[in-house]
């Protein structure tokens, strides 16, 4: 299981290695197959809204993990269920990574074509995102993650954000299905 950015190295470890030693794969909120904005993507982020993340890392990186939170989780939405605590560990999360790594982390997931990667997995794949996820567009994700992955499996979580597995109601909905994927 991969989310976010560590859907790209899930994919980029089966583009490279094949899936001898992968069962199954469930690509959480996942970055695949790109992020980044483009011609052949105008559903993607674009590279300006990168570098303002760039840039607020850089600036003062503990209020902008406290920024980040509110978008990461949709807090501001009026159903959010989100917790102080699930802001915090977010933040905390954040912080445990040097600006150096968080910096080139952002380039990495924000603009590494995943395409050819998604093409070798051949085994079974869920794809879970929320349609209010606010970092990485389901668009531009997911739905096309599925459209190049054989078989895989799109569950679309109404109105969940970028940390749906840590918010109540959304994380327990997260686990069911994902034991029920496993279980198969």
């Amino acid at each position: 299981m991969a989310h976010s950015m560590g859907g790209g190295e899930l994919a980029r470890y089966i583009g490279r290695h094949g899936t001898g030693r992968v069962r199954s794969a469930v690509l959480l909120s996942a970055v695949t197959p790109l992020m980044l904005q483009g011609p052949d993507n105008p559903e993607g982020v674009p590279q300006s809204v990168l570098d303002d993340i760039k840039a607020g890392i850089l600036k003062e990186r503990s209020q902008f993990w406290k920024d980040t939170a509110e978008t990461f989780f949709s807090a501001d939405r009026p159903d959010s269920k989100v917790t102080q605590g699930n802001k915090d560990a977010f933040w905390y999360m954040g912080m445990a990574q040097t600006i150096e790594g968080a910096v080139a982390c952002v380039d990495a997931f924000g603009t590494t074509p995943f395409h050819d990667d998604l093409r070798k997995f051949d085994v079974p794949t869920l794809v879970v995102h929320g349609d209010d996820d606010r970092v990485v567009p389901i668009d531009a994700t997911a739905r096309k993650t599925v459209q190049i992955v054989p078989d895989a499996e799109l569950k679309v979580y109404e109105g969940a954000s970028h940390g749906l597995a840590m918010v109540d109601g959304d994380k327990q909905r997260f686990n069911q299905d994902l034991l029920d994927f496993l279980s198969r």
